[in-house]
Formats: structure tokens, C-alpha cells, sequence
């Protein structure tokens, strides 16, 4: 059993090990992964600068968000049980939707569910107002990486613009891509936990988890038909290829 990564540095060597072998295969999973892999990459530099507060609590904190996916990633390649969410979207790389689609259902379980639990745990017997600023401070990390990948998604979803057009955008369920929003629910997730009793956590994410597997279904299938048809259509004209993808997403 290979040991779970214990520093940011790790947790990147596994991503990229994910990465290849989508790449290898064809494996839409490793949309997600390159996203993941780019804004963790960004906040290890943001550590190694001693631009947050605490970098020791921050990096522990990180290394148990990202444990969260990698945990959930192999489980599912082995067939054992995973939360609801994350079942959702690793199932649904066999679905025909669109890479921003595929990279919405990552960041949703990953972002709403694993990120107060992460959170949570790391503050365990401590104040968890002390990790506030280092948090916040990963938003706005977050906000400037996932701009510049929604921009780059043009290079392989060329009508991706459309958005626009049908109205996509103005849904925040489905389409707030800055994950700004989904960090500040995510920080209420870990406060709610951090308050209550060990016994009632196991229910209280049970509970989390049917929310976001509620914001899954949205993302995967709208309910405005002019959404589902415009989707479909962007999806026709997009690169098809993950490894294709990838490399222009990584394109200065």
C-alpha cells in the first residue's frame, strides 16, 4: 500500500502520476487532476514565498484536502465505496459532456465536500479562526489560477462562449468556475464540524454530501433546455482528446 503524501511536493508527484495515466488512456478523470494539479502547484509556491501566515498549519491543511481526492480517486479505481459526489463524478467521465462540465463535477465534490472536512480535521483542538486568513488567502490563489484556465479552455472548447449567449453563466449552480463561492461554503462546512461532537460528524458530512451530490446532477444536466441543447452543441466542436487537451491547456 503506498503511503499517503505528507507535503505539498508529494501530493503534486501523485497528481502527475494520475495525469500520465489519463493521458495513456484516454481518461477523462485527468481533466479534473490537471486543474487540480495547476492550483496546488500555485499554492506551494505561494508557501515557499511565506506569503500566508501559518505555513506550516496551511501545508497540513492542504496535504489533508488533497489526501481526501487522491483517497477517493484510488478507492473508486478499486471498486470500493466513495461518497456520494465523488461516485457521481468519477462515473460520469463516461458521459458525453463537456470538459468544463467534467472539470465542474471534480471541483464540486472536491471543493463543497473534502475542503471543510480537510479544514476540520486540521484544526482539530485548536482555534479554527487561526487558519481563517490562510484560508481566504488560498481564495483569492484560486480565483486567479481559475480565471486563467476558464480563458485557456478556449483553446480547446472554441464555442465555449456560448455560455454567454444562453444564459449559462448567470446560473451560479452551475457555472461559478472562480470557486470563490464554493471555498466560502466550504468554510462554513469546517466551522459547522469543528463545533460538533465526534459522534454526529459522521451524519453531519452524510449530510454535506447529498447537497453537493444535488449540485452534481445540475452540473451534469441542467434543467433549462436551452442550457442542455447549448451544451451539447459546445461539446460537438471541442477536442476530444485528453492528452490534446492538456498540452494546450498548459500553452503560454
Amino acid at each position: 500500500m503506498t503511503p499517503k503524501p505528507t507535503t505539498i511536493s508529494e501530493v503534486l508527484a501523485e497528481l502527475d502520476l494520475i495525469i500520465e495515466d489519463a493521458i495513456a488512456t484516454n481518461d477523462r478523470l485527468g481533466l479534473f487532476a490537471y486543474i487540480y494539479r495547476r492550483t496546488t502547484a500555485e499554492i506551494l509556491k505561494e508557501v515557499q514565498l511565506g506569503n500566508v501566515q501559518n505555513n506550516a498549519q496551511l501545508e497540513q491543511m492542504d496535504v489533508a484536502f488533497a489526501n481526501l481526492y487522491l483517497e477517493a480517486y484510488h478507492d473508486f479505481r478499486k471498486g470500493k465505496p466513495v461518497s456520494q459526489c465523488w461516485e457521481f463524478s468519477f462515473r460520469c467521465k463516461e458521459e458525453p459532456l463537456t470538459i468544463l462540465q467534467h472539470i465542474m463535477l471534480g471541483i464540486n465534490a472536491h471543493i463543497n465536500l473534502d475542503l471543510g472536512i480537510a479544514t476540520s480535521e486540521t484544526m482539530e483542538g485548536k482555534a479554527i479562526k487561526d487558519i481563517e486568513n490562510d484560508f481566504n488567502a488560498v481564495n483569492t490563489v484560486l480565483f486567479q489560477i481559475t480565471n486563467e484556465m476558464q480563458k485557456r479552455l478556449g483553446r480547446v472548447s472554441p464555442l465555449l462562449f456560448l455560455l454567454d449567449v444562453v444564459g449559462l453563466k448567470s446560473d451560479e449552480k452551475i457555472i461559478d468556475f472562480s470557486m470563490r463561492k464554493a471555498r466560502e461554503q466550504s468554510w462554513n462546512s469546517a466551522t459547522f464540524l469543528h463545533v460538533i461532537p465526534v459522534t454526529e460528524k459522521k451524519e453531519a458530512i452524510k449530510g454535506i454530501d447529498d447537497v453537493v451530490l444535488a449540485l452534481s446532477t445540475i452540473i451534469k444536466a441542467p434543467k433549462s433546455f436551452l442550457i442542455r441543447t447549448g451544451l451539447k452543441f459546445i461539446r460537438f466542436f471541442e477536442e476530444k482528446n485528453v492528452g490534446k487537451i492538456i498540452s494546450k491547456l498548459k500553452e503560454n
